[in-house]
């Protein structure tokens, strides 16, 4: 497969410090207005005992640190299939969040017009003790080119 010889390329180490700023913006960005993002009162009267951010947060980190992996692919063909958070704990201001994205997988899949490639990206996200925080996962379609070369 095309793709193989990514699976397993690990990008630099990056650091993000995570401050109120940071959530306050995200929050009002994508419209979401929950208390638990803004409000230090409210938020620390339940069982968080302080703000968090809000779950779609890492997707800001990756993009905020000028940081990438460098895959040497063909931007054109690349889609951006799905995104998902797992998380072992909210990410919280004062976090300073030690990242690194690496190719976690590569697959391949039949489509209606032939074969699709497919890369699986996993920033993980560690706190200062190591521990991880957040996995964020991108799931990119590397699409087959025709013979006139444009992705189909």
């Amino acid at each position: 497969m095309e793709l193989d010889h990514l699976n397993g390329l690990t990008g630099a180490e990056f650091i993000f410090e995570v401050e109120k700023r940071h959530i306050r913006q995200f929050a009002e960005a994508i419209g979401d207005f929950n208390p638990l993002y803004v409000d230090e009162e409210f938020a620390s009267k339940t069982s968080y005992g302080g703000i968090i951010a809000p779950p779609t947060f890492p997707i800001a980190i990756g993009q905020d640190s000028g940081e990438s992996l460098d895959l040497g692919l063909e931007q054109r063909r690349m889609l951006h299939g799905e995104q998902e958070f797992i998380y072992f704990r909210p990410i919280r201001p004062g976090d300073r969040l030690h990242c690194q994205m690496k190719v976690s997988n590569v697959y391949e899949r039949e489509g209606r017009k032939g074969k699709m490639q497919f890369l699986v990206l996993d920033t993980e996200m560690k706190d200062e003790s190591g521990e991880i925080v957040v996995i964020s996962r991108t799931n990119i379609i590397y699409r087959p080119i025709r013979s006139d070369h444009a992705p189909v």
